[in-house]
């Protein structure tokens, strides 16, 4: 789109049109302007809250936790939605594609509707995610696929090619985009502790916002805002992630698990794949931190979220206390130092 051609404003109401009956425009960069306006608002400074209950049963000194659900969707897929639709804004598409199992296909139709952008959205035909309606919109469209996960990212990355929509899936070209919008997760975390944590614990699927902490992280450490950059973390549902198999196993490279294997439930569906797309990355991020890596059940992913919202007053997805299982696990065994330490969390507001 060239950044003179002007299109309707979205927010106006009918009666508030111009003289001549017409709605008022605004340029790209008006729109851009208040995209960011909205982004800036709602999306990211999430809480950061102290698990004192977990802290007794557990007898860990310092415990907290970031919960993600404070954003729009209820996740951190929003830090990089907001992030890809404004980039597609600026690169002059119309529509944007991804391929989801649920959560980023929500972000990415919420922050497409906001921009005013047409979406296009792939979702596997055998999962069972239970978002499905709130990703469908005027402008919205979601296609069932055949297939797993990866075989919907390849779709989605045809679909892009031949309908002239923005790519939105992770790897290639968007890596670097959303590091940095999954680093902001850290930028939030110091801002608050004023030091990194001793650790931070995250729930694995394709290893992207794993890997964007950590280089978040790292980023503060080489300004000199930090003392150190905490040991990474990362949990995943049992044998169904390449990046969680790949450390166990001491490998060079996040290697692919065989397709065949993977088998989803409603529990784990958030977790599961057999190729984790920035899987080298993260398995990075895990090692050169000094950090573990974890499979854990879904028995245990539900007891830990029905914890969490008895004892700290949080709906955690049950998924997303796979980090935190992770690390508790690991104190459980081989008791940590008294520090800090913070557990990633997702979930839905007001449930």
């Amino acid at each position: 789109m060239p950044k003179d051609e002007r299109v309707p404003c979205p927010d106006r109401e009918s009666g508030a049109d111009d003289a001549a009956g017409e709605p008022p425009q605004l340029s790209l960069s008006e729109r851009l302007e208040s995209f960011e306006d909205l982004r800036e608002s709602e999306v990211g400074d999430t809480p950061l809250t102290r698990a004192r209950h977990l802290e007794r049963s557990s007898g860990l000194r310092q415990l907290y936790l970031k919960f993600e659900g404070s954003n729009p969707s209820g996740t951190q897929k929003d830090r990089i939605a907001y992030v890809q639709v404004a980039d597609a804004m600026r690169r002059g598409y119309d529509g944007i594609t991804v391929a989801t199992c649920g959560n980023y296909g929500v972000a990415i139709s919420q922050a497409a509707t906001a921009a005013g952008l047409a979406a296009v959205i792939f979702v596997p035909q055998e999962y069972h995610t239970g978002r499905l309606a709130e990703m469908e919109g005027p402008t919205v469209e979601v296609r069932r696929t055949e297939g797993d996960y990866e075989a919907a990212v390849e779709v989605s990355q045809k679909a892009a090619a031949s309908e002239d929509l923005y790519d939105a899936n992770p790897g290639g070209a968007n890596t670097s985009i959303q590091l940095r919008a999954y680093g902001e997760i850290a930028y939030e975390i110091y801002d608050e502790l004023r030091d990194a944590p001793a650790a931070v614990a995250v729930p694995v699927s394709n290893g992207t916002t794993l890997a964007g902490i950590h280089h978040g992280f790292v980023s503060l450490f080489r300004r000199g805002k930090t003392s150190r950059i905490p040991r990474i973390v990362a949990a995943s549902s049992f044998r169904k992630n390449p990046i969680i198999f790949s450390f166990q196993r001491g490998l060079a490279h996040c290697e692919d698990l065989e397709p065949g294997q993977i088998r989803e439930t409603s529990v784990n569906e958030p977790l599961i794949n057999w190729r984790s797309i920035d899987g080298d990355l993260a398995l990075e991020a895990i090692r050169s931190s000094s950090g573990w890596a974890s499979f854990v059940s879904d028995k245990q992913m539900l007891r830990t979220a029905r914890l969490l919202r008895e004892e700290e007053s949080l709906s955690a997805q049950p998924a997303s206390t796979a980090g935190l299982i992770a690390l508790l696990d690991h104190h459980a065994k081989v008791p940590l130092p008294g520090d800090r330490y913070v557990a990633v969390l997702t979930g839905r507001k007001g449930r």
